[in-house]
Protein backbone atom coordinates (compact mmCIF):
# COMPACT_ATOMS: atom_id res chain seq x y z
CA UNK A 1 0.00 0.00 0.00
CA UNK A 2 1.49 3.62 -1.27
CA UNK A 3 1.70 6.13 1.29
CA UNK A 4 2.19 9.27 -0.19
CA UNK A 5 3.71 12.08 2.27
CA UNK A 6 4.00 15.71 1.77
CA UNK A 7 6.94 17.78 3.25
CA UNK A 8 7.47 20.89 4.32
CA UNK A 9 10.26 23.04 4.14
CA UNK A 10 11.88 23.57 7.17
CA UNK A 11 10.13 26.15 9.49
CA UNK A 12 12.48 27.32 12.13
CA UNK A 13 10.68 30.33 14.75
CA UNK A 14 13.16 31.83 17.32
CA UNK A 15 11.36 33.07 20.23
CA UNK A 16 12.72 34.37 23.63
CA UNK A 17 11.01 32.02 25.82
CA UNK A 18 12.71 30.77 28.52
CA UNK A 19 14.60 27.77 28.52
CA UNK A 20 13.12 25.67 31.72
CA UNK A 21 9.99 27.14 32.36
CA UNK A 22 8.07 26.29 35.71
CA UNK A 23 5.54 23.79 34.77
CA UNK A 24 3.15 21.24 36.10
CA UNK A 25 4.77 19.11 34.32
CA UNK A 26 8.05 19.95 34.96
CA UNK A 27 7.26 20.10 38.70
CA UNK A 28 5.08 16.49 38.45
CA UNK A 29 8.74 15.00 36.42
CA UNK A 30 11.07 16.71 39.30
CA UNK A 31 8.76 15.36 42.74
CA UNK A 32 8.62 11.69 41.15
CA UNK A 33 12.10 11.28 40.20
CA UNK A 34 12.31 12.30 43.32
CA UNK A 35 10.27 10.01 45.34
CA UNK A 36 11.53 7.28 43.04
CA UNK A 37 15.35 7.64 43.75
CA UNK A 38 14.64 8.29 47.36
CA UNK A 39 12.45 4.31 47.31
CA UNK A 40 15.51 2.80 45.86
CA UNK A 41 17.90 4.51 48.64
CA UNK A 42 15.48 3.65 51.93
CA UNK A 43 14.93 0.11 49.86
CA UNK A 44 18.45 -0.60 50.12
CA UNK A 45 18.23 1.09 53.48
CA UNK A 46 16.38 -1.64 55.01
CA UNK A 47 17.97 -4.93 53.31
CA UNK A 48 20.09 -5.55 56.01
CA UNK A 49 16.98 -5.34 58.25
CA UNK A 50 15.05 -7.48 56.15
CA UNK A 51 17.27 -10.20 55.75
CA UNK A 52 17.79 -10.91 60.00
CA UNK A 53 14.08 -10.50 59.86
CA UNK A 54 13.70 -12.86 56.77
CA UNK A 55 10.77 -15.94 57.38
CA UNK A 56 11.59 -19.17 57.76
CA UNK A 57 7.61 -20.08 58.00
CA UNK A 58 6.36 -19.20 54.85
CA UNK A 59 9.67 -18.55 52.44
CA UNK A 60 7.76 -18.63 49.64
CA UNK A 61 5.10 -15.96 50.44
CA UNK A 62 8.44 -13.70 51.67
CA UNK A 63 10.67 -14.25 48.46
CA UNK A 64 7.10 -13.26 46.18
CA UNK A 65 6.10 -10.22 47.88
CA UNK A 66 9.50 -9.23 48.60
CA UNK A 67 10.63 -9.27 44.98
CA UNK A 68 7.56 -7.97 44.15
CA UNK A 69 7.65 -4.65 47.03
CA UNK A 70 11.27 -3.85 45.11
CA UNK A 71 10.33 -4.66 41.89
CA UNK A 72 7.41 -1.42 42.09
CA UNK A 73 10.31 0.43 43.18
CA UNK A 74 12.64 -0.06 40.41
CA UNK A 75 9.24 -0.39 37.90
CA UNK A 76 8.47 3.37 39.17
CA UNK A 77 12.18 4.91 38.55
CA UNK A 78 12.08 3.56 35.23
CA UNK A 79 8.83 5.07 34.53
CA UNK A 80 9.99 8.40 35.85
CA UNK A 81 12.99 8.15 33.60
CA UNK A 82 10.73 7.52 30.32
CA UNK A 83 7.65 10.31 31.73
CA UNK A 84 5.66 7.47 31.05
CA UNK A 85 3.07 5.54 33.46
CA UNK A 86 4.18 7.09 35.71
CA UNK A 87 1.02 7.81 38.15
CA UNK A 88 0.00 4.14 37.68
CA UNK A 89 3.60 3.32 38.34
CA UNK A 90 2.95 4.86 41.97
CA UNK A 91 -0.19 3.89 42.38
CA UNK A 92 1.40 0.10 42.32
CA UNK A 93 3.66 1.00 45.21
CA UNK A 94 1.16 2.41 47.39
CA UNK A 95 -1.09 -0.85 46.98
CA UNK A 96 1.73 -3.43 46.67
CA UNK A 97 3.09 -2.00 50.09
CA UNK A 98 -0.11 -2.48 51.65
CA UNK A 99 -0.42 -5.71 50.83
CA UNK A 100 2.84 -6.45 52.42
CA UNK A 101 1.80 -4.78 55.47
CA UNK A 102 -1.24 -6.56 55.63
CA UNK A 103 0.76 -9.83 55.60
CA UNK A 104 3.50 -8.96 57.90
CA UNK A 105 3.26 -12.09 59.87
CA UNK A 106 4.76 -13.91 57.16
CA UNK A 107 7.53 -12.11 57.17
CA UNK A 108 8.67 -13.02 60.46
CA UNK A 109 11.73 -15.01 61.58
CA UNK A 110 10.39 -16.63 64.27
CA UNK A 111 6.79 -15.25 65.38
CA UNK A 112 7.40 -16.87 69.37
CA UNK A 113 10.38 -14.66 69.56
CA UNK A 114 9.66 -10.90 70.81
CA UNK A 115 10.66 -8.88 68.11
CA UNK A 116 13.78 -5.97 69.05
CA UNK A 117 13.73 -2.81 66.92
CA UNK A 118 11.23 -1.99 63.98
CA UNK A 119 9.93 -3.85 61.13
CA UNK A 120 11.88 -3.29 57.92
CA UNK A 121 9.07 -2.42 57.05
CA UNK A 122 8.79 0.64 58.19
CA UNK A 123 11.82 2.21 56.78
CA UNK A 124 9.15 2.39 53.35
CA UNK A 125 6.49 3.80 55.45
CA UNK A 126 7.00 7.31 54.11
CA UNK A 127 8.21 6.07 50.75
CA UNK A 128 4.69 4.93 50.11
CA UNK A 129 2.80 7.42 51.55
CA UNK A 130 4.97 9.59 49.13
CA UNK A 131 3.87 7.26 46.26
CA UNK A 132 0.78 7.63 47.44
CA UNK A 133 0.97 11.80 47.15
CA UNK A 134 1.78 11.25 43.44
CA UNK A 135 -0.65 8.74 42.44
CA UNK A 136 -3.68 9.59 44.00
CA UNK A 137 -5.79 12.53 44.74
CA UNK A 138 -5.57 14.98 47.52
CA UNK A 139 -8.53 13.66 48.99
CA UNK A 140 -7.18 9.89 48.70
CA UNK A 141 -3.65 10.92 49.71
CA UNK A 142 -5.04 12.26 52.90
CA UNK A 143 -7.02 8.92 53.53
CA UNK A 144 -3.27 6.62 52.99
CA UNK A 145 -1.54 8.65 55.04
CA UNK A 146 -3.60 8.31 58.04
CA UNK A 147 -4.62 4.56 57.52
CA UNK A 148 -1.72 2.80 56.73
CA UNK A 149 1.05 4.10 59.27
CA UNK A 150 -2.29 3.42 61.76
CA UNK A 151 -2.04 -0.12 60.71
CA UNK A 152 1.34 -0.60 60.88
CA UNK A 153 1.05 0.82 64.97
CA UNK A 154 -1.40 -1.65 65.62
CA UNK A 155 0.22 -4.82 63.60
CA UNK A 156 3.59 -3.99 65.51
CA UNK A 157 1.65 -4.01 68.97
CA UNK A 158 0.17 -7.37 68.26
CA UNK A 159 1.81 -10.64 69.30
CA UNK A 160 1.32 -11.88 65.21
CA UNK A 161 3.38 -8.77 64.33
CA UNK A 162 6.61 -9.66 66.56
CA UNK A 163 4.71 -7.85 69.80
CA UNK A 164 6.29 -4.73 71.65
CA UNK A 165 4.91 -2.01 73.61
CA UNK A 166 1.88 -0.11 72.09
CA UNK A 167 3.90 3.27 72.88
CA UNK A 168 6.02 2.33 70.76
CA UNK A 169 3.23 1.42 68.00
CA UNK A 170 1.83 4.71 68.51
CA UNK A 171 5.08 6.61 68.21
CA UNK A 172 6.26 5.03 65.41
CA UNK A 173 2.17 5.32 63.72
CA UNK A 174 2.26 9.47 64.78
CA UNK A 175 6.13 9.79 63.32
CA UNK A 176 4.91 8.36 60.24
CA UNK A 177 2.09 10.56 59.41
CA UNK A 178 4.41 13.50 60.18
CA UNK A 179 6.58 12.21 57.98
CA UNK A 180 4.04 11.80 55.54
CA UNK A 181 2.30 14.81 55.98
CA UNK A 182 4.97 17.13 55.47
CA UNK A 183 5.64 15.10 51.99
CA UNK A 184 2.11 15.15 50.94
CA UNK A 185 1.57 19.34 51.70
CA UNK A 186 5.10 19.88 50.30
CA UNK A 187 3.94 17.82 46.63
CA UNK A 188 0.56 19.82 47.16
CA UNK A 189 1.86 23.42 47.57
CA UNK A 190 4.52 22.49 44.55
CA UNK A 191 1.25 21.20 42.00
CA UNK A 192 -0.95 24.40 42.76
CA UNK A 193 2.02 26.45 42.53
CA UNK A 194 3.28 25.32 38.91
CA UNK A 195 -0.55 25.22 38.28
CA UNK A 196 -1.36 29.03 39.50
CA UNK A 197 1.60 29.51 36.85
CA UNK A 198 0.45 27.68 34.28
CA UNK A 199 -2.56 29.38 34.28
CA UNK A 200 -1.06 32.94 34.58
CA UNK A 201 1.12 32.41 31.43
CA UNK A 202 -1.96 30.85 29.43
CA UNK A 203 -4.22 33.74 30.43
CA UNK A 204 -1.39 36.43 29.53
CA UNK A 205 -0.97 34.86 26.07
CA UNK A 206 -4.76 34.30 25.25
CA UNK A 207 -4.76 38.02 26.17
CA UNK A 208 -1.83 38.97 24.21
CA UNK A 209 -3.07 36.48 20.89
CA UNK A 210 -6.70 38.40 21.32
CA UNK A 211 -4.90 42.24 20.65
CA UNK A 212 -2.43 40.86 18.08
CA UNK A 213 -5.01 38.81 16.40
CA UNK A 214 -7.31 42.12 15.73
CA UNK A 215 -4.94 43.89 14.36
CA UNK A 216 -4.01 40.86 12.27
CA UNK A 217 -7.52 40.90 11.35
CA UNK A 218 -7.49 44.66 10.28
CA UNK A 219 -4.07 43.48 7.88
CA UNK A 220 -5.59 41.02 6.41
CA UNK A 221 -8.98 42.73 5.79
CA UNK A 222 -7.17 45.16 3.88
CA UNK A 223 -5.03 42.75 1.84
CA UNK A 224 -8.27 41.21 0.73
CA UNK A 225 -9.82 44.40 -0.66
CA UNK A 226 -6.29 45.31 -2.09
CA UNK A 227 -6.79 41.82 -3.78
CA UNK A 228 -10.28 42.78 -4.82
CA UNK A 229 -9.69 45.62 -5.91
CA UNK A 230 -5.97 45.01 -7.83
CA UNK A 231 -7.42 41.71 -9.34
CA UNK A 232 -11.36 40.93 -9.00
CA UNK A 233 -12.54 44.17 -9.68
CA UNK A 234 -10.26 44.72 -12.84
CA UNK A 235 -10.95 41.63 -14.04
CA UNK A 236 -14.84 41.70 -14.17
CA UNK A 237 -14.61 45.45 -15.69
CA UNK A 238 -11.89 43.98 -18.81
CA UNK A 239 -14.97 41.01 -19.41
CA UNK A 240 -17.57 43.49 -19.58
CA UNK A 241 -15.87 45.28 -21.92
CA UNK A 242 -14.24 42.48 -23.83
CA UNK A 243 -15.64 42.64 -27.26
CA UNK A 244 -13.14 41.40 -30.00
CA UNK A 245 -11.52 37.15 -29.39
CA UNK A 246 -7.97 38.72 -27.95
CA UNK A 247 -9.92 40.85 -25.59
CA UNK A 248 -11.91 37.82 -24.32
CA UNK A 249 -8.59 35.41 -23.85
CA UNK A 250 -7.33 38.42 -21.67
CA UNK A 251 -10.21 38.90 -19.93
CA UNK A 252 -10.18 35.26 -19.34
CA UNK A 253 -6.01 34.87 -18.19
CA UNK A 254 -6.83 37.91 -16.11
CA UNK A 255 -9.54 36.00 -14.31
CA UNK A 256 -7.58 33.07 -13.98
CA UNK A 257 -4.98 34.56 -11.93
CA UNK A 258 -7.65 36.39 -9.95
CA UNK A 259 -8.82 33.04 -8.72
CA UNK A 260 -4.82 31.93 -8.20
CA UNK A 261 -4.75 34.79 -5.67
CA UNK A 262 -7.72 34.57 -4.03
CA UNK A 263 -6.66 30.60 -3.47
CA UNK A 264 -3.38 31.60 -2.51
CA UNK A 265 -4.78 34.03 0.10
CA UNK A 266 -7.67 31.49 1.67
CA UNK A 267 -4.66 29.00 2.23
CA UNK A 268 -2.13 31.04 3.88
CA UNK A 269 -2.78 32.64 6.96
CA UNK A 270 -0.82 35.40 8.42
CA UNK A 271 1.43 35.21 10.72
CA UNK A 272 1.42 37.97 12.83
CA UNK A 273 3.50 37.18 15.73
CA UNK A 274 0.83 35.80 18.32
CA UNK A 275 1.19 32.67 20.34
CA UNK A 276 -1.33 30.02 21.43
CA UNK A 277 -1.17 27.26 24.21
CA UNK A 278 -1.05 23.82 22.64
CA UNK A 279 -3.97 22.45 25.20
CA UNK A 280 -5.66 25.46 23.72
CA UNK A 281 -5.56 24.21 20.06
CA UNK A 282 -5.82 20.18 21.73
CA UNK A 283 -9.46 21.97 23.48
CA UNK A 284 -10.59 23.14 20.38
CA UNK A 285 -10.31 19.95 17.67
CA UNK A 286 -11.74 17.85 21.12
CA UNK A 287 -14.45 20.30 20.58
CA UNK A 288 -14.99 19.87 16.99
CA UNK A 289 -14.92 16.10 17.12
CA UNK A 290 -17.27 15.94 19.38
CA UNK A 291 -19.73 18.12 17.50
CA UNK A 292 -19.46 15.85 14.48
CA UNK A 293 -21.95 13.69 13.75
CA UNK A 294 -20.36 10.23 13.67
CA UNK A 295 -18.40 9.52 17.29
CA UNK A 296 -14.59 9.59 17.15
CA UNK A 297 -12.40 8.07 20.09
CA UNK A 298 -10.49 10.98 21.40
CA UNK A 299 -7.19 10.14 22.83
CA UNK A 300 -4.42 12.53 24.02
CA UNK A 301 -0.52 12.04 25.90
CA UNK A 302 1.67 14.15 26.53
CA UNK A 303 -0.56 17.53 26.45
CA UNK A 304 2.05 19.90 28.25
CA UNK A 305 2.44 23.73 28.51
CA UNK A 306 4.26 24.50 25.12
CA UNK A 307 3.22 27.37 23.13
CA UNK A 308 2.65 27.54 19.19
CA UNK A 309 2.52 30.35 16.67
CA UNK A 310 -1.17 31.18 16.28
CA UNK A 311 -0.79 31.02 12.47
CA UNK A 312 0.20 27.11 13.06
CA UNK A 313 -2.49 26.69 15.29
CA UNK A 314 -5.43 27.51 13.43
CA UNK A 315 -4.00 25.49 9.85
CA UNK A 316 -3.59 22.49 12.50
CA UNK A 317 -6.71 23.03 13.63
CA UNK A 318 -8.90 23.62 10.50
CA UNK A 319 -6.99 20.40 9.13
CA UNK A 320 -7.75 18.18 11.20
CA UNK A 321 -11.34 19.59 11.53
CA UNK A 322 -12.04 18.82 6.89
CA UNK A 323 -9.80 15.66 7.76
CA UNK A 324 -12.77 14.49 10.39
CA UNK A 325 -15.51 15.95 8.01
CA UNK A 326 -14.32 13.78 4.81
CA UNK A 327 -14.39 10.46 7.44
CA UNK A 328 -17.51 11.53 8.06
CA UNK A 329 -19.05 12.05 4.90
CA UNK A 330 -17.02 9.44 2.37
CA UNK A 331 -15.77 6.51 5.32
CA UNK A 332 -19.19 4.64 6.21
CA UNK A 333 -21.67 4.78 8.83
CA UNK A 334 -21.83 4.04 12.43
CA UNK A 335 -20.31 0.75 11.91
CA UNK A 336 -17.06 2.73 10.78
CA UNK A 337 -14.58 3.54 14.20
CA UNK A 338 -13.29 6.73 13.98
CA UNK A 339 -10.34 8.27 16.18
CA UNK A 340 -8.68 11.25 16.94
CA UNK A 341 -4.74 11.07 18.77
CA UNK A 342 -3.03 14.64 19.82
CA UNK A 343 0.50 14.26 21.00
CA UNK A 344 3.15 16.28 22.38
CA UNK A 345 6.84 14.42 21.30
CA UNK A 346 9.89 15.19 22.86
CA UNK A 347 11.78 18.02 21.11
CA UNK A 348 8.79 20.20 20.87
CA UNK A 349 6.98 17.81 17.84
CA UNK A 350 3.04 17.75 17.69
CA UNK A 351 1.02 15.03 16.23
CA UNK A 352 -2.68 15.07 14.80
CA UNK A 353 -4.10 11.78 13.94
CA UNK A 354 -7.07 11.12 12.63
CA UNK A 355 -8.43 7.93 11.59
CA UNK A 356 -11.24 5.63 10.73
CA UNK A 357 -11.58 2.09 9.41
CA UNK A 358 -14.08 3.38 6.94
CA UNK A 359 -14.34 2.76 2.97
CA UNK A 360 -10.76 4.16 2.30
CA UNK A 361 -9.61 5.45 -1.14
CA UNK A 362 -7.09 5.17 -3.79
CA UNK A 363 -5.15 8.58 -2.99
CA UNK A 364 -3.47 8.76 -6.50
CA UNK A 365 -6.98 8.01 -8.46
CA UNK A 366 -8.51 11.09 -7.33
CA UNK A 367 -8.86 13.64 -9.72
CA UNK A 368 -7.28 17.04 -9.77
CA UNK A 369 -10.29 18.72 -9.46
CA UNK A 370 -10.90 17.06 -6.15
CA UNK A 371 -9.56 20.06 -3.74
CA UNK A 372 -10.82 18.72 -0.45
CA UNK A 373 -7.81 16.26 0.74
CA UNK A 374 -5.25 18.48 -1.30
CA UNK A 375 -5.59 21.60 -0.36
CA UNK A 376 -7.63 21.86 2.98
CA UNK A 377 -5.87 19.60 4.55
CA UNK A 378 -1.84 18.61 2.62
CA UNK A 379 -1.12 22.02 1.48
CA UNK A 380 -2.45 23.81 4.57
CA UNK A 381 -0.34 21.52 6.70
CA UNK A 382 2.72 22.70 4.17
CA UNK A 383 1.72 26.31 4.61
CA UNK A 384 2.03 26.39 8.17
CA UNK A 385 5.72 24.64 7.96
CA UNK A 386 3.96 21.44 8.82
CA UNK A 387 4.50 17.74 7.49
CA UNK A 388 1.39 15.95 6.20
CA UNK A 389 1.07 12.00 5.69
CA UNK A 390 -2.05 10.32 4.05
CA UNK A 391 -2.18 7.07 4.24
CA UNK A 392 -5.71 5.03 2.85
CA UNK A 393 -6.51 2.38 0.29
CA UNK A 394 -9.93 0.94 -0.32
CA UNK A 395 -11.50 -1.14 2.25
CA UNK A 396 -8.67 -0.40 4.20
CA UNK A 397 -9.79 2.84 6.12
CA UNK A 398 -7.80 6.53 5.98
CA UNK A 399 -5.28 7.89 8.13
CA UNK A 400 -4.09 11.41 8.21
CA UNK A 401 -0.68 12.19 10.35
CA UNK A 402 -0.39 15.92 10.51
CA UNK A 403 2.96 17.05 12.13
CA UNK A 404 4.44 20.47 13.25
CA UNK A 405 7.72 20.83 14.31
CA UNK A 406 8.84 23.25 17.21
CA UNK A 407 12.14 24.40 16.91
CA UNK A 408 14.04 26.27 19.61
CA UNK A 409 17.39 26.36 18.83
CA UNK A 410 20.20 27.14 21.58
CA UNK A 411 22.41 30.07 21.34
CA UNK A 412 24.90 28.83 19.06
CA UNK A 413 22.72 27.40 16.49
CA UNK A 414 20.63 29.89 16.33
CA UNK A 415 23.65 32.59 15.53
CA UNK A 416 24.77 29.91 13.29
CA UNK A 417 21.56 30.25 11.54
CA UNK A 418 21.63 33.95 11.55
CA UNK A 419 25.35 33.07 9.81
CA UNK A 420 23.57 31.05 6.58
CA UNK A 421 21.07 33.78 5.92
CA UNK A 422 23.35 36.83 6.16
CA UNK A 423 25.45 34.70 3.72
CA UNK A 424 22.17 34.24 1.30
CA UNK A 425 21.22 37.60 1.07
CA UNK A 426 24.67 38.37 0.15
CA UNK A 427 24.92 36.43 -2.56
Amino acid sequence: MSRPEVAAPTALSVSKQPRNPISRKRVDTVISRSVAWFGIVFGLQAVPTLLSQYSLGQPLWSAITVSVLFGSLVFSLLCTTLKRFVVGANRIVAGVYVVALLTWPFFLADPEVAQRGDHWLYQLTTVATAAAAIGFTVRGATIYLFIVPTIYGVIRALPEGGGGPWQLGLFNAVYAIILGGAVLVLVTMLRAAASSVDDAQGMALDRYSRAVRQHATEVERVQVDSIVHDSVLTTLLSAARAEGPQEKRLAGAMASNAMRHLREAALVTPDDGSTVRFRSLCDRIVEAARGMQSPFSIRMRSIDTRIIPAAQAEALYSAAVQAMVNSVQHAGGPEVKRWVRISGAEGGMIEIEIGDSGAGFDPSAVAEGRLGVQRSILARTINAGGHAQLESAPGKGTTILLTWPVLLPTEDATADLEGDLREEVDR
